[in-house]
């Protein structure tokens, strides 16, 4: 075949820039097959108390997915509550979070309420006889998560926080399921980069208006390190199978806001577990010509091989994400994963019922929260020079 003519005819074939590039390399493009979603076996009633933060969509969406039916709703901003009437027509709306809690009816309290203020809720939650479900960060101080962890042994009841970069985006779940099947040896290292766009331009993650007064106060949001790095301590905790694990270095920087002087832009900490290492970098910097709202990548270093997750975007090759790259001994592949199962959901409400921990470890859980927050206390404040 001349030059070009096998790129020609790939086009022909209507492959898209991502499979061109690879077919152009010498690698294999596949996609997952689609698996109707599997039907619900449970049913439960929720409410939640406290919608600040737009995650709050996505948690209720998983929730019901799972077979969970939205009871009641409190908010305490009155702009983002008329929105939220007009998306949930049918739900009652409470006059106040007593009146979510103290519900007999319903069985989990969701929460996406200011982040410093999220544990309390939940632990009147759990003494009240329900199971909770918080927005990252679940818990902003040490203390907070003494006081969770002494309310679990309480009550019985579960206390998960949605780490939606891992449960809620198809790729990084099917990265999990390789590195289960052992397709890339013993994972050695996690290596997170989680960009953000203040006013979000693109995507769905709940900033495509201004950002409220909480948000750049670092004793309401918890600090980058406590907030964003969460969803990629659990992760390195979850792909290295850590168990326990101390943050070996860790800094944080305010460079472009410095109107928001308790906000930090840019954050990154050092990671090493019993079963692993870690590396994460997190920024507000994710340019308005990306088209979504964060070039978020993941990449898990095995002893017999690696994978990178193109979460959001795969970016100068469309606008599609869930894509993974996959090389070990035998081929270098990229698999679409658009098609992947969220189990979580469903595992979640099937938890709530049957008393079990399977869409999230209860310690793995609080151990992500309890890293990211020592991150946050022993990070260095640093700047650069204009």
């Amino acid at each position: 075949m001349k030059r070009g003519g096998r790129r020609d005819f790939l086009a022909a074939a209507g492959l898209s820039s991502a499979a061109l590039m690879m077919a152009a390399h010498g690698a294999e493009a596949q996609s997952l097959p689609y698996v109707p979603p599997l039907k619900p076996k449970h049913k439960i009633r929720f409410g939640v108390c406290g919608i600040s933060h737009d995650h709050i969509h996505g948690m209720i969406g998983a929730v019901r997915s799972g077979g969970g039916e939205l009871a009641v709703a409190w908010g305490a901003e009155p702009d983002k509550l008329a929105l939220f009437r007009e998306r949930y027509p049918d739900v009652k709306i409470a006059r106040d979070q007593e009146d979510v809690i103290a519900d007999p009816s319903i069985q989990l309290v969701l929460s996406s309420h200011i982040a410093n203020e999220r544990a309390a809720i939940g632990m009147r939650a759990m003494r009240a006889g329900k199971d909770f479900l918080s927005d990252k960060p679940g818990i902003t101080s040490l203390d907070d998560l003494a006081l969770v962890r002494a309310a679990i042994a309480e009550t019985k009841r579960i206390f998960a926080i949605m780490y939606s970069e891992r449960l809620e985006v198809r790729s990084a779940v099917h990265a999990g399921e390789l590195v289960k099947q052992g397709a890339i040896g013993k994972v050695i290292q996690t290596i997170n980069i989680a960009p953000h766009q203040v006013i979000q331009k693109g995507g769905l993650a709940g900033g495509g208006a201004a950002r409220p007064d909480w948000f750049w106060n670092e004793s309401q949001y918890g600090g980058i390190l406590c907030d964003i790095s969460s969803h990629q301590v659990d992760q390195f905790l979850f792909y290295t199978g850590s168990t326990s694990a101390e943050i070996v270095a860790a800094q944080v920087a305010n460079i472009r806001h410095p109107d928001h002087p308790h906000f930090q832009d840019f954050g990154e900490m050092m990671l090493r577990g019993d079963k692993g290492f870690g590396y994460v970098r997190l920024d507000w910097f994710t340019p308005d010509g990306l088209g979504t709202w964060g070039d978020g990548r993941l990449f898990i270093l095995g002893t017999d091989g690696y994978i990178e997750a193109r979460k959001y975007i795969d970016a100068g090759a469309g606008k599609r994400g869930d894509m993974l790259l996959v090389v070990d001994g035998k081929s270098a592949r990229r698999i679409g994963c658009a098609n992947g199962p969220l189990p979580f959901g469903t595992q979640f409400v099937a938890d709530i019922v049957n008393r079990t921990h399977t869409a999230q470890d209860q310690a793995q859980c609080l151990l992500a929260a309890e890293l990211s927050i020592r991150a946050q206390r022993m990070a260095t404040k640093v700047g650069v020079k204009e």
